[in-house]
């Protein structure tokens, strides 16, 4: 019903807006509100890629340069009509984006102060640029000789028309970004990259997209606002004012939301127009600077942020008396770590679904993996033992695409997918855990595994997605935690919200590293049971533990590495007596 009610709401105003012109909407007013929609379409389109995925651009203002200035040169050189002139200077706009995230989206190390830095400098450049060629020439660009259509009852309707046109487009384009997996995915990316990546996420896709996206209304309304001014100048043009503004605008209305910017624009519109005109303009800008920089402080997470967490805690008050029933250690049979029978590995009717041969992996002159084989097979659980600094997470790693291996092959299911990105070997069919958790702190429980249904191997919709996650989260005993966030939950709870969105993805191969540790006698047994149930749906295992009562009790078979290299494979009993193992475990007086 609340929904409806927006929706409504929201055309409503629409409908409004669209029609005040045709009701006598003075002058003054329309023009007042170009600005507001001018600002609002600025600030949308950046939170688009800055405001979901965490790369803080100060560049905005270059690509809503090159839509001042493509305007300036379609339409007063190449006299193409103002509509064309305009959505090309919004596609050059794009153009820029993408060169320039080919390039830094592709170097790993690029984000946070480093990404804002360098986009930055693509205004100066550009700036440079423009002035020293016949583009600018100097003295700038008029464009007083345009020939301008009519939309609405006035000359200045137009354009009033267009920025609303243009702000509806932004602003349903951050809507549907928002709520699409797409965006989901950028949110994932915010929290945490890497993980985003081994979740299936193609981050660098998704991150190009919303930059292309961004920087295309940017340039549009760049476009725009040539022809508003008349005039086009390098020095009124890129300077630090339209990036740095947007960027308040979308924190303070809240950047992890759609709307945040919308919000927080008009705001900031209607203050600066209210308390800066005359001769109080001075005092009035130090007056609202000051109320800014409160609003930021008091409420870091933005007006709408900051809201939808008070929500959030009303619905936890309702709920804290949801909690897991756990039944004492006592009352559960000594016998649930007692080792099953199992099947042998070795098999004829059980396929290899994953062949690891040769794999090595150096970082600056040590050898973190040396030569390692190994196998697995359908249906099996394979412990994979060692002490610390073994190689055991280094495995992983270059197993899920985290690291590229510096020699070897890796078999996924009779395909090779060594050096593969991570989201391509993970909808390849290949799942982990991390041995301290990893969800994404900004998302719900539910929306952590929906992330990982959606961008498994098979394409779901919305409905399909979210019906998935809720499959995996009764299956882990998370059924009622699906509105908390990952921060509310105790460790026990964080393990199996990893868990549930490793198998969200319905993996063949599911890695789960050190997935027992810090948990109690009682959780441990829990586990046991779910990692039981897990095989028996199908999917083959890779155990890496330490609580060695667990890996003896799950384990077919075991692989133990020391110093990067396979020492032992076998069945649990054979390996664990061997001389060379207990060396490793215990050193050399112990294996005497």
């Amino acid at each position: 019903m609340n929904k409806i009610w927006q929706s409504s709401g929201l055309f409503a105003v629409v409908m409004v807006l669209l029609a005040a012109p045709y009701m006598g909407l003075p002058v003054h007013w329309q023009s007042l509100l170009y600005v507001v929609f001018f600002w609002v379409t600025l600030a949308t389109s950046w939170n688009m890629l800055s405001g979901y995925s965490g790369y803080f651009s100060f560049g905005h203002g270059a690509f809503f340069g090159v839509g001042m200035y493509g305007m300036a040169t379609l339409a007063t050189k190449a006299e193409w009509p103002v509509v064309p002139a305009a959505l090309g200077s919004g596609l050059l706009a794009a153009v820029l984006a993408l060169a320039v995230g080919a390039v830094v989206f592709n170097a790993r190390k690029i984000r946070g102060e480093s990404f804002a830095l360098i986009t930055m400098a693509v205004g100066f450049v550009l700036a440079t640029v423009i002035v020293n060629t016949p583009i600018d020439g100097g003295p700038g660009v008029y464009l007083m000789s345009v020939s301008l259509p009519q939309w609405g009852p006035k000359p200045a309707s137009t354009f009033y028309y267009a920025s609303l046109v243009l702000t509806i487009l932004c602003v349903a384009v951050a809507w549907w970004l928002f709520h699409a997996r797409a965006g989901v995915g950028l949110l994932a990316i915010h929290d945490d990259e890497d993980v985003a990546q081994v979740n299936g996420v193609p981050t660098f896709w998704l991150k190009m997209g919303a930059f292309a996206l961004s920087s295309f209304f940017a340039g549009v309304m760049g476009a725009i606002h040539a022809l508003y001014v008349s005039y086009v100048t390098v020095g009124e043009t890129f300077n630090i004012t339209v990036p740095l503004t947007v960027v308040l605008m979308s924190v303070l209305g809240g950047s992890r939301h759609w709307a945040g910017p919308m919000l927080g624009g008009i705001l900031i519109t209607f203050l600066l127009n209210a308390f800066t005109a005359g001769e109080s303009a001075l005092v009035g800008k130090v007056i609202i600077g000051l109320v800014l920089a409160g609003a930021v402080l008091v409420m870091p997470r933005g007006i709408l942020g900051t809201w939808q967490l008070r929500q959030h805690k009303r619905l936890m008050q309702k709920n804290q008396d949801a909690e897991f029933l756990h039944a004492s250690v006592e009352s559960v049979p000594s016998q649930e770590l007692e080792r099953p029978l199992t099947r042998p590995a070795d098999s004829m009717n059980r396929q290899k679904v994953l062949q690891v041969r040769g794999l090595s992996k150096q970082f600056a002159g040590i050898r973190a993996l040396n030569q390692v084989d190994l196998d697995l097979y359908q249906g099996e659980i394979l412990g994979l033992l060692g002490p610390n600094g073994s190689g055991k997470s280094t495995f992983i790693n270059v197993v899920t695409g985290h690291y590229k291996p510096t020699e070897g092959t890796v078999l996924l299911q009779g395909k090779s997918c060594a050096g593969w990105p991570a989201h391509r070997i993970r909808r390849q069919g290949l799942s982990r855990t991390y041995q301290i958790p990893r969800p994404f702190h900004g998302l719900t429980v539910l929306q952590n595994v929906i992330l990982a249904a959606h961008y498994g191997g098979t394409r779901l919709s919305d409905a399909q997605a979210k019906q998935e996650a809720l499959e995996w989260m009764r299956f882990t005993g998370l059924h009622d935690k699906g509105d908390y966030f990952p921060d509310e939950l105790n460790l026990h709870q964080r393990k199996f919200l990893e868990l549930a969105r490793a198998l969200a993805a319905r993996p063949q191969v599911l890695l789960l590293d050190e997935v027992l540790s810090g948990l109690t006698p009682f959780e441990i047994i829990a586990a046991v049971q779910t990692i039981r149930r897990i095989r028996d749906r199908g999917t083959s295992i890779v155990f890496v533990e330490h609580v060695m009562s667990a890996v003896l009790a799950l384990s077919d078979r075991l692989v133990v590495l020391n110093q990067g290299e396979v020492i032992a494979e076998g069945s649990p009993e054979d390996v664990m007596s061997r001389e060379e193992v207990v060396r490793a475990y215990l050193g050399d007086e112990a294996a005497v």
